[in-house]
């Protein structure tokens, strides 16, 4: 029996035939009650004297937990199992996204004007002048989602293919959080000069590039370059959205606290593409003790396997993540499942501040803990204060198509990380709520209100 919590990514529906007595669905739902499962939806289909077709939905914690389940429904006498349906696979059957037309064609004039002979006139017009392609086409309003699948989600090199199902869910949350037409753009290439390429010869159609789940230290020269040589927004969602959300829930956090940023001694756990990021912002926000551990311990001056990004962050102190915490107000942890144990939190200083990011699995279970810290956040949905990019990388790019900013700068990321944290009111800011909901409305408004109003300050805006 696995000791994670159920939640809708391991969900199920049971597909059953009960016989229609008194007490028949009882043992079922008690059944799945003692096999931990978590009820959803319960729907009664078709019912005759005799039997009842039910569908059960239940969230499980692990695919094996979710077969107990079902193995433990199935021994049940005079119950019948028509039917077992992974809900998370339904759901991705056939793609999460569709390409529509924003116009009607129903009639041969209409057709004339949207394709052959009408279109001629719209390419020419922007032959003769280039900056028409934000007027006359889609670019205005379109972000390409870039991946090679080099290190998607916490599950690693994958390639592109596997990677597709997380790059058309990133679309599917431009389009309902921020209403920009995003695609997924999965290359068969993980050399550095052919994605550079690739991007770039693509860019004509897009408005600004996300990338995407690309591994490090590759994934900080494609962004770099990519932003040499375009003139349109690139931004690297695993580092820049995550330090984003990262400061804006720590901002809170400290209020909470009554601690300074300037004061307190951080500890980031992970050393890749985020922890850099997140890292680099804090930085700019004002913190001044910043330690990074990676899977070797503390980024030392003393170690020699240290690649230039992690030696922007190397300190005089040696040892390991555990040493490094001791009477370390803040953990942020970008890095791996289980490596936080409540004896390393229990040596933090008072009021510690525990970000465990790890998704889908923290560095800590949070109950491990609560009692021992002021204030804890995860990545996951079904704690509080769920530490998501979703609260930044809409709003951002939002705002930066809409000004058609050049480039996208520390000053847009400390701005939208301040609008982010300014939605929580003094009044409702507690322990259990430092950090707006993903599906709060004003997010991605003040988001974009704020980056555009950073782009302007600083001369990037070109509308």
């Amino acid at each position: 029996m696995t000791n994670l919590t159920p939640n809708s990514s391991f969900s199920l529906t049971l597909r059953l035939q009960i016989p229609n007595r008194v007490g028949m669905l009882a043992e079922v739902t008690k059944a799945i009650a003692t096999s931990g499962g978590n009820f959803g939806q319960i729907d009664l289909v078709e019912q005759t004297r005799a039997t009842s077709i039910r569908e059960i939905s239940v969230d499980a914690a692990s695919t094996e937990h979710a077969e107990t389940i079902v193995q433990a429904v199935k021994a049940l006498p005079d119950i019948q199992v028509l039917d077992v349906y992974d809900r998370t696979f339904n759901l991705h059957r056939g793609g999460k996204i569709s390409v529509t037309s924003r116009i009607a064609l129903k009639s041969v004039s209409d057709l004339a004007m949207a394709y052959t002979p009408g279109v001629g006139r719209i390419c020419n017009a922007i032959a003769e002048n280039p900056e028409e392609v934000y007027n006359l086409t889609i670019k205005k309003n379109t972000v390409a989602i870039v991946t090679d699948g080099s290190a998607v989600l916490g599950l690693g090199n994958l390639g592109p293919e596997a990677a597709l199902p997380v790059m058309e869910g990133k679309a599917m949350l431009f389009k309902e959080f921020a209403g920009i037409d995003a695609f997924p753009i999965c290359l068969a290439t993980q050399d550095t000069d052919k994605i550079i390429e690739a991007v770039k010869n693509i860019a004509p159609v897009f408005g600004g590039v996300n990338l995407e789940d690309i591994a490090a230290p590759r994934c900080f020269e494609i962004e770099a370059k990519l932003r040499q040589q375009l003139d349109i927004p690139i931004f690297h969602d695993d580092q820049h959205g995550t330090a984003i959300v990262t400061l804006a829930a720590l901002f809170n956090a400290l209020k909470l606290v009554n601690k300074s940023m300037t004061d307190i001694h951080i500890v980031i756990n992970g050393a890749g593409a985020a922890g850099i990021a997140i890292a680099r912002l804090l930085r700019k926000a004002g913190a001044e003790k910043i330690w990074l551990c990676d899977s070797k311990g503390i980024l030392s001056t003393s170690r020699t396997d240290l690649t230039a990004e992690k030696s922007e962050f190397a300190v005089k102190a040696q040892g390991t993540l555990a040493g490094a915490l001791q009477a370390a107000d803040v953990f942020i942890g970008v890095s791996a499942p289980g490596v936080l144990t409540p004896e390393m939190v229990r040596s933090m200083a008072k009021d510690a501040i525990v970000f465990a990011m790890a998704n889908p699995i923290p560095e800590i279970q949070p109950e491990l803990i609560k009692d021992e810290v002021a204030i804890i956040a995860t990545g996951r949905s079904d704690y509080p204060n769920q530490i998501n990019n979703v609260l930044a990388f809409p709003g951002v790019f939002r705002g930066a198509l809409d000004c058609r900013a050049a480039t996208i700068t520390t000053t847009m990321y400390l701005e939208a990380a301040t609008a982010i944290a300014s939605l929580v009111k003094p009044s409702d800011l507690n322990k259990e709520h430092i950090i707006p909901s993903v599906f709060d409305e004003r997010v991605a408004t003040a988001v974009a209100g704020a980056v555009q109003h950073a782009a302007r300050q600083e001369g990037i805006a070109r509308s």
